[in-house]
This record gives structure tokens, sequence and C-alpha cells, in this order.
């Protein structure tokens, strides 16, 4: 099982069922990590205030 680098404690989360892209929250300590290698498994911190474009892309369109 995958540990958080922030806080140390055991990602809860089965390896098999992610996908590249996919994000995953530590319980402990909410620090957000994106899946972008599932072999081997390989996270990288979402900094704050990231967004993925299409997301972006979605809220422009509704304001409009």
């Amino acid at each position: 099982m995958p540990i958080c680098p922030e806080c140390e404690s055991a990602l809860d989360f089965e390896e098999d069922e992610v996908e590249e892209g996919d994000v995953i929250a530590c319980d402990e300590c909410g620090t957000e990590y994106e899946v972008v290698a599932t072999d081997p498994l390989e996270l990288s911190k979402v900094e704050e205030g990231y967004e993925d474009d299409e997301d972006e892309e979605a809220a422009g369109e509704e304001e409009e």
C-alpha cells in the first residue's frame, strides 16, 4: 500500500483499480496526488490551485 510522503500514513485505495490521471487524497492530511503511472505506481503531488484544463473550460462555458 502506498504511503503519503507528507504525513507517512497509508493511502487507502486499491492500486489495481486506479488509472492514470486519477486523483487520490490522503485521508489523514488531505494532500492530493495524481496517478501519473500505474506500472509501477507513480504518484505526483497536486499543487494547490491546480485544476484540470477540462474543469476550467467547463467553468468558463457555464459563466457565459
